[in-house]
């Protein structure tokens, strides 16, 4: 026999292997000549015969290599593949199939089992007919497990155009197994989603094993699709009325949704959820690592994935968020408030915006109190409803046959019944005990009526007409008087704004406005000062945060979100941060960040990029910090064993050299007054830059210190004569600078910290422990070795002596600088800290618990009021 290729026609085969670059894709049966002719070369009676088309491939004798590594196989619309891939910032290999671009894989087979550091995979049809995976040994990883099939003869396994793996009988195309009965993450088109079967999130981006998220169908009788985080509801879609999920806010309007379809088998007692997307192009819903699912739109134009919506937008999206009879609604401030007629089961937190302890009755229901009264006392006065329009109806639905004009009787009989509805495509239903995840809609959703005593119901009818009463007495009166001030102001304010141009912005340090002066004053902001720090319009970066969607959310501070950025322009990562409107911040506080962070440069500052002030949004776009901020990591339990005491103390240094800029090496004299944890960001590298300059000052060259009637900050880190008399200098940041080296050793928040048998604050615990001796009860443990004791008890005592009750005893920056790097330097004795016992005015503070490890923002804004 002559060598096969001379006889190997120039566009037969189809598998993108690269040891064959002559095959093409489209021939529908094709031999493996190369290896037959290899096979026969050697003197081997060859025992397998592998055939394959564009989109199958099936085998017709014993255990043979199908698909290796290298391989890939695609449907006929070349809208899926499957081979191996890695995933992001990974070295394990998987088996899976991808959509359209790799990095968007949507089915994964040996999920929870990868191959390490192994290129040899295959994937191949087993003796007993299964689909296995084997790693480079041979051993099988992950297979299809049927028990119905003896052997792998005239078997074969396909791509189809909706991306599912089949596994068939070759002759007669009965399909013995396929992917979306195992599925991963996605729901694809014509994918049936039964009841009994869940999709688990992934890990993390760079391991698809099986996540803490999975989504279910539940209610059989009124199916809901939930999103579940372990055991525990973490999302759900309220009730489906046979076209929309009544839950969903905006499926009545978004033409995605359109194609989904509810069918039920009353013989197994499931229901089956499927969608088809023709109409509307490729569409894929996928579940991320935090338990959000999201639809997943492709463009044709741009060729990429668009992300066009998501689960969650906002707080209110999370179940329960705002406890039992609790509603929430994502416009609002707060954004939880009980219904009507119900008041807070705990007010006091409550009011600290814990809102998981819900809501309770104000008074009892007329029928309860029926029960231990006679019913003459009360005559003919029953329990009512009110309505709520547009809202998320509650989970623990009961469905009846009553007809909508009895629903309301039904209920109003059953005593146990706190609210009903009835909605056409369901029909009526009711709840008994808790109503919880009630949520304000602005459009959609549905009337809820919620059981009030009757009592209740006048007190609300009353105070409904006398509101409508005052508001329309004082809206005459405020247009009246609006009308008059306007042209008081149009005579009195021609002058000024005749030199309007001169002049936009003023800013100075805690002055009274009168007393501008050229050298301690910043002074006028114009606008080509403006321009010098990049200004950016709203649209860019709106672009840039997809919108400011919830995905790219990296925190929230006191005065608004943070949203991780990305720039059209150069791709540039970024963090912008979004003040709230209903924020305390004005533009006085905005503007002074701006022109204080943009007059910096310091390897330990966080870097100000631009601002934008447009459509009455106050913005600011920082550089992205990939770690994130400093809390994150010592607080948290998990992540303080990444920094070792090397990194600590590079930390600590960083810190330091960043505050001996801002007091003596920058051009202006600059106190921060808000240094804290969650102030300072990491970089990729774990440097630390100091961030937040809202409530920075700016001191003249022969100024020290200055007063202030209005205290910033926040309580744990403010040194005892600026909480106590408004006084602030730069040892006002030594001393936050000492509370914050402590808590670096420690690992716990002075902010929380409370030692019941001495009422010691952490501060107070760290000097009686030094006093005693007995620093390894004060450090982390994971910190401490024999070599480094020495180091970590000198900065112990340098943080001592940062955090002195008298600001004269405390340290300069430069000499805490000199004191962390010389051995030699001798350091003063320490005097008792302030803030020894636990103060009324920590009382007075939102208390944190030891387990709430997690920073709330990635750049930190500080409110105006103590905290």
């Amino acid at each position: 026999m002559n060598n096969p290729k001379e006889h190997f026609p120039a566009n037969l085969p189809i598998l993108k292997d690269k040891n064959y670059e002559n095959w093409c894709k489209h021939m529908k049966v094709f031999f493996f000549y190369q290896d037959l002719w290899n096979i026969l070369k050697n003197g081997v009676t060859p025992i397998v015969l592998v055939v394959a088309t564009s989109n199958t491939i099936s085998s017709s004798s014993s255990s043979q290599q199908l698909m290796k590594d290298n391989e890939t196989l695609s449907s006929n619309n070349g809208n899926f593949t499957l081979g191996f891939f890695t995933p992001q910032n990974s070295t394990s290999r998987y088996v899976g199939i991808w959509c359209k671009t790799q990095d968007f894989v949507v089915w994964v087979a040996n999920r929870n089992k990868p191959l390490v550091n192994d290129s040899s995979g295959v994937l191949t049809i087993s003796n007993d007919g299964n689909l296995v995976v084997l790693n480079g040994q041979k051993h099988v990883i992950w297979s299809s497990s049927l028990t119905n099939v003896t052997s792998k003869l005239n078997s074969s396994f396909t791509l189809s155009d909706y991306g599912s793996l089949i596994l068939s009988v070759t002759t007669t195309g009965d399909k013995l197994w396929e992917s979306f009965q195992q599925p991963s993450n996605a729901l694809l088109p014509t994918m049936t989603f039964t009841s009994n079967m869940n999709f688990t999130s992934w890990k993390t981006l760079s391991d698809p094993s099986t996540g803490s998220f999975s989504i279910r169908i539940k209610r059989s009788k009124i199916p809901e699709v939930f999103i579940w985080n372990g055991t525990r509801p973490y999302w759900r879609s309220g009730p489906w009325n046979n076209q929309i999920f009544i839950g969903i806010q905006d499926m009545g309007t978004l033409f995605q949704f359109n194609g989904f379809h509810f069918n039920r088998d009353s013989t197994s007692g499931t229901v089956d959820l499927s969608f088809e997307a023709d109409d509307y192009g490729l569409l894929i819903y996928a579940l991320n690592p935090q338990g959000e699912l999201h639809e997943n739109s492709w463009s044709t134009e741009e060729e990429k994935w668009n992300d066009t919506w998501t689960t969650h937008r906002s707080d209110c999206d999370v179940y329960g968020f705002c406890g039992p009879f609790g509603i929430c609604n994502s416009e609002g401030s707060p954004i939880c408030s009980c219904l009507e007629g119900f008041e807070a089961r705990n007010l006091q937190e409550w009011n600290k915006k814990n809102w998981t302890n819900g809501c309770v009755r104000k008074k009892l229901l007329q029928c309860e109190n029926a029960k231990n009264q006679s019913n003459s006392s009360h005559g003919n006065k029953t329990d009512s409803f009110l309505n709520l329009s547009t809202v998320k109806v509650p989970d623990f639905a009961e469905l009846s046959s009553n007809e909508q004009d009895e629903c309301k009787n039904q209920c109003l009989m059953n005593c146990s019944c706190t609210a009903y509805t009835y909605v056409a495509g369901i029909g009526c239903m009711s709840w008994n005990g808790n109503l919880i995840d009630i949520q304000q809609f602005q459009s959609g959703g549905t009337d809820l009526y919620i059981r009030v005593p009757y009592d209740e119901l006048q007190v609300s009818d009353k105070g409904h007409k006398g509101t409508i009463i005052i508001a329309v007495s004082v809206s005459i009166g405020i247009i009246l008087i609006v009308i008059v001030a306007y042209f008081i102001w149009i005579k009195a304010s021609k002058p000024e704004r005749e030199n309007k141009h001169h002049t936009i912005f003023h800013f100075n340090k805690i002055e009274k406005p009168e007393e501008h002066s050229s050298e301690n004053v910043i002074g006028e902001l114009s606008q080509a000062k403006l321009q010098e720090l990049l200004l950016f319009n709203f649209e860019k970066l709106a672009t840039a945060t997809n919108n400011f969607h919830s995905s790219n959310k990296l925190g929230q501070g006191g005065f608004g979100p943070v949203y991780k950025g990305i720039l059209q322009d150069d791709g540039k990562e970024i963090a912008v941060k979004r003040l709230s409107r209903s924020s305390g911040q004005g533009l006085e506080e905005f503007m002074n960040e701006v022109v204080v962070i943009s007059k910096l440069q310091h390897r330990n500052l966080v870097r100000l990029l631009g601002c934008c002030i447009e459509r009455n949004e106050k913005m600011l776009m920082y550089e992205f910090m990939t770690n994130g901020s400093l809390d994150v990591y010592i607080f948290d339990p998990s992540r303080n064993k990444l920094l070792d005491w090397e990194k600590r103390f590079s930390i600590i240094e960083g810190i330091a050299r960043g505050l001996l800029y801002l007091h003596r090496d920058s051009r202006l004299k600059i106190i921060h007054r808000d240094l804290k944890a969650s102030n300072i960001l990491l970089d990729e590298e774990m440097n630390p830059k100091i961030s937040d300059f809202g409530m920075a000052r700016i001191f003249g060259v022969s100024e020290d210190h200055a007063n202030t009637q209005r205290i910033v900050g926040t309580y744990g880190y403010m040194a005892p004569e600026y909480a106590m008399q408004g006084v602030f200098s730069d040892k006002s940041d030594v001393f936050s600078f000492g509370v914050l080296l402590i808590e670096i050793i420690c690992g716990r928040r002075n902010s929380s910290f409370y030692e019941h048998e001495n009422s010691l604050t952490l501060l107070g615990f760290a000097w009686t422990q030094w006093r005693e001796g007995k620093i390894l009860c004060l450090m982390e443990q994971e910190i401490y070795d024999d070599s480094n004791h020495k180091d970590i008890l000198r900065c112990i005592h340098i943080g001592l002596l940062c955090v002195q009750e008298s600001a004269v005893y405390r340290p300069t920056m430069a000499t805490v600088i000199s004191m962390l790097n010389s051995e030699i330097m001798e350091l003063p004795p320490a005097r008792q800290p302030a803030f020894l016992l636990m103060q009324n005015m920590m009382n007075t503070v939102c208390s944190e618990e030891r387990n709430e490890v997690y920073s709330n923002n990635a750049v930190s804004i500080t409110d105006l009021h103590g905290r």
